[in-house]
Order: structure tokens, then sequence, then C-alpha cells
């Protein structure tokens, strides 16, 4: 059985040690023209994008702070509205109520007025048949005593006929 060589993986060698001189020179090359801009660059790259979250956390925040707001603004809104309509309901009924207890003592002021209308003309009525029986009472009892009265006897007549009558009492 034959043994393989393996060749090492890094070889020291001439080109070995060129390879990292040149490796270093560039190292030192980039480190004092360019190494510090780039960390700048870099290091302002990762401000702006802590500055943006930040900010954006920010934001959140507000914009979370202002929608709770609004919402109790809007429940706020919601019961004024709620209490609003119950006192128009309110107000509503009692005017209601009040329209309704204003046309009842109308109706009940009309029906007395028609009461007592009613009582005047009925009073003026029977005063009216009074006289008029009075009359003609005193026509009859003309008739029957043939005799002709003047008119102040006729009027005394009369005037005692009505007392007479007005003192018993009246059928309706």
């Amino acid at each position: 059985m034959e043994v393989e060589h393996y060749s090492p993986l890094i070889s020291f060698n001439w080109t070995f040690l060129l390879v990292l001189v040149s490796f270093l020179v560039l190292l030192l090359i980039m480190k004092k023209y360019f190494w510090d801009k780039l960390r700048n660059f870099m290091q302002a790259r990762e401000q702006k994008v802590t500055d943006a979250f930040d900010n954006a956390e920010q934001v959140n925040k507000v914009a979370d702070e202002r929608l709770l707001e609004l919402n109790d603004r809007l429940a706020a809104i919601d019961d004024e509205a709620k209490g609003i309509l119950a006192e128009s309901k309110r107000k509503a009924d009692a005017r209601a109520t009040e329209i309704i207890e204003s046309a009842q003592a109308e109706a009940e002021a009309m029906k007395e007025k028609a009461r007592r209308d009613i009582e005047h003309e009925q009073a003026k009525a029977i005063e009216q048949l009074k006289q008029q029986l009075a009359l003609l009472a005193v026509y009859a009892a003309e008739k029957i005593i043939e005799k002709q009265l003047d008119p102040a006897e006729q009027k005394e007549i009369v005037n005692g006929a009505i007392k007479e009558v007005g003192k018993s009492q009246w059928l309706n």
C-alpha cells in the first residue's frame, strides 16, 4: 500500500510573504484614507436608522394617544347625544302632557260655559213662559169677568202672577 503525501494547506514561501506584505500595506493605506470615512458613514447610517426607529416609535405612541383621546371624545359625544335625546324626549313628553291638560281644561271650561248658557237660556225661557202664562191668565180672567182692566191694574196682576208662578216648581 502506498502512502499518499498531502501538501500542507499553507506553505511558507516568498510568494506568501509578498502577498502578506502587500495586504498589510493595502490595509494601512485603506486605514489612513478610507477607514475613518467608512466608519463615519456606517455610524451615520446606523444613527439614521436608530433615529428613524425612535421617531417611528414616538409617532406610533403619539398616534395611539390621539386614538385613545378621539375614542374618549367619541364616547363623550355619544353620551352627550344620548343625554340630549333623553332631555328632548322628556321635554316633548312634558309639552304633550301640558297640551293635553290645557285641552282638557279648555274643554271643561267650554262645557261649563255651555252649561251656564243653557241654564241662562232655560231661565229666560221659563221667565218668558211665566210672562206669557200670566198674560194668558189675565186675558182668561178678563174674559171671565168681562171687564177690561186698566194697564196699571193689569201690570200689578201680572207681577203678582209671576211671583206666584215663580214660587211653584217647574218641570222640565
